[in-house]
Formats: C-alpha cells, sequence, structure tokens
C-alpha cells in the first residue's frame, strides 16, 4: 500500500501526463501549491519528476541568477495569476544590491526582490514531449516568482553543474508556507488631502518616484489613480489590450511589457507581431517572446501619465479584482529620451470611460 504522499506523487504525474495540465494546475486540482508539489517530489524518484532543492533562501539565489550567463540562451518566465510572460535570452549583467537585484541583458530584462524568494528547486522531467529542466523559485506562500528553462541553445552540462553547486545538502521533502498577510483597509478617501497629491505628482521627474508618494500618502494604487485627476489618469474599456497589441503589431511599433509579482518584474522591449485569441487567453506568440494573459481576469484598465524630466511617460495599467497590478504597457523609451510620439497617440485612441 502506498503512503499518502506517493499516491499524491502517482496522482500529480497522471494528471500531467494523461490531463497535460501544467505543474500549477495540477497542483490545484490536487489540494496544494505548485511549490509544494515540487518539494514532495524532493529525494524521490518514483516518477518521471527528478527535483532536487537549493541551497539557502531570500539573496542567496542572487548567486544562482548571476551564475546563469555561463549557460547562454533559456527562456525566462514570470508570472501572476492573470499574465504569463516568457522571454528567450541569455541572464546578462546581473547584479544584486541590498537583496534587489537586476538582470539587463539584451533580451532578458528583470528586477528581483529577493526578500520575497524563500524556495527554489532543480527540476527534471521526462514527458512525451521530451525532456526538460528548469530552475524554479517560489515565495514563501508557495507561489512561484521567477523560472528558468532550458532551451535547445542552452549549455545542458553547465545548467547541470550550477544545480549540483548549489543544491541543498538536505534533500528530502518537507516545507512549511506561510499564508500571504491580508491587505490592510484602504485609507478613506476623506482622510486624503487629493489636492496635495495631485501637486505631488505633478512634481514627479521619475516614473519610480510614484511608488514612494504612494506610501508618502498611504494610498493603494487605485487610489491614487482615482484621485490624480482625469489628466492624470482615467479608465478605459479592459479590451484595450487587445487593441493596442494588434494596433503595436499593425504599425510595428516598439512597445515594453511589463509583468510583476511580489519576486520579480520581467520586461519585454521591442516590436509584438503574432496576436492570437483562445478563449479567454490574449497572446503574443513571438520567436522570442511569448505573452499568455486571461483577459477575464482583467478588472480595471487605465492610461496612466505621469511627468519626467523629458515630458510625459504614458501607460496602460491592468489590474485585477483586489486591485493588483496584472501587467503594464508603454513605449519603448530609456532614461533621457521622451516617449515615442507613435505610442502616445495610439493610446490617444483609446477611449475614456465616463466617472462613475
Amino acid at each position: 500500500m502506498l503512503n499518502p504522499q506517493t499516491e499524491q506523487r502517482h496522482a500529480f504525474a497522471a494528471l500531467r501526463s494523461q490531463k497535460k495540465l501544467h505543474h500549477r494546475d495540477a497542483a490545484k486540482e490536487l489540494g496544494m501549491s505548485e511549490c509544494e508539489a515540487l518539494d514532495m517530489h524532493v529525494g524521490h524518484n518514483d516518477t518521471q519528476m527528478h527535483v532536487k532543492r537549493l541551497a539557502g533562501k531570500g539573496a542567496d539565489f542572487a548567486a544562482i541568477i548571476q551564475s546563469l550567463q555561463r549557460v547562454g540562451s533559456v527562456m525566462a518566465l514570470t508570472r501572476n495569476e492573470a499574465v504569463v510572460h516568457e522571454k528567450i535570452g541569455v541572464y546578462q549583467n546581473a547584479s544584486c544590491h541590498q537583496h534587489t537585484g537586476l538582470v539587463l541583458g539584451e533580451k532578458i530584462d528583470l528586477r528581483l526582490f529577493y526578500k520575497q524568494w524563500e524556495y527554489g528547486f532543480f527540476v527534471e522531467e521526462s514527458s512525451a514531449t521530451g525532456y526538460s529542466r528548469s530552475l524554479q523559485f517560489f515565495d514563501a506562500t508557495g507561489q512561484a516568482v521567477h523560472k528558468t528553462f532550458e532551451k535547445p541553445a542552452t549549455d545542458t552540462a553547465a545548467f547541470q553543474a550550477i544545480a549540483t553547486f548549489f543544491a541543498s545538502p538536505i534533500q528530502q521533502a518537507g516545507i512549511t508556507l506561510t499564508p500571504a498577510d491580508p491587505a490592510p483597509p484602504p485609507k478613506a478617501d476623506s482622510l486624503i488631502d487629493a489636492q496635495a497629491w495631485r501637486n505631488a505628482w505633478a512634481s514627479m521627474t521619475d516614473t519610480h518616484e510614484f511608488f514612494g508618494l504612494l506610501r508618502k500618502f498611504e494610498l493603494t494604487r487605485e487610489q491614487g489613480l482615482r484621485l490624480a485627476g482625469v489628466n492624470n489618469a482615467y479608465r478605459v474599456s479592459n479590451t484595450s489590450v487587445r487593441f493596442i497589441l494588434n494596433e503595436a503589431a499593425k504599425r510595428k511599433l516598439e512597445i515594453m511589457i511589463f509583468v510583476n509579482n511580489p519576486g520579480c518584474i520581467q520586461i519585454h522591449t521591442g516590436p509584438v507581431s503574432n496576436i492570437k485569441i483562445l478563449d479567454n487567453w490574449l497572446n503574443v506568440l513571438d520567436p522570442d517572446f511569448n505573452l499568455h494573459l486571461r483577459e477575464d481576469l482583467v478588472h480595471q484598465s487605465w492610461v496612466v501619465k505621469k511627468p519626467v524630466t523629458e515630458g510625459l511617460v504614458t501607460s496602460l495599467e491592468l489590474y485585477d479584482n483586489n486591485e493588483q497590478p496584472i501587467a503594464y504597457l508603454f513605449g519603448k523609451r530609456k532614461p533621457g529620451i521622451p516617449e515615442l510620439n507613435t505610442w502616445a497617440s495610439l493610446i490617444c485612441e483609446l477611449e475614456r470611460l465616463p466617472l462613475t
């Protein structure tokens, strides 16, 4: 008779092979997080999946990320509940300072918040479609923060060597997840000095100042946008992202797409071309960049205009039903260079929703 964890491993394998479910979805069917599903395979070799736990946590994982350049081209994946962002390239110019990491490659562009990184695994799995290898990192709640997948051009020996070098000396299952803290209730609008907030907004010279201002005024991001004034932020249809991606493809406009979770921001900069819709999924299916967005999970869409030294930076921002960010879209730009007029003009084609 199999013990419960062995039964769960075999059930997970069956869901993977028979229903073709992704790790996240197979784990959900079994009533566990993706992190727990991987962990239960550590130290066991009775299925097609072999999982090795990585040593350390938090900024300890920065050394792994900084070592990835030597393996060559891989696929970087960052996701949240509503969107998956996949980028093929090399982890170049990786650095870490006070628990915050950067990867500034030609293709792979990341902001890494290592305080949120709690667990890491090296995963090898055989299936009907072939053999896959990946590094996968999770936060304390068991949610994935970032993954790195082997591709045909990857140096497999170097990839495996990294996993071996950074492996934990203890290779047995057993983790304890921490429930996510509930979000504090938002500050009442009546307690907010809206004019002071708008004045502070107008005084910004860099988009990164926005986050500090939210903390200073004790605002949620949605409050900050709603109270910014209609010249600074306004609601648009939740189909706007579909329109923007299709038009960017038609006009060959280079854009930036940011996808984030608490542990990582992943950025695509460049054109998009192959836009496809499948059920609720809006997809970009380009050779080196894939995006998979659940349009039905987009609860609010905002056009946001922030002042910077070079003028204005305009974005389309998507939020879920908990007012958490899903994705941000910008025209391609770099500090010191004004945003593209073609991007600003495209955003102006979106119809404002009436104030409620």
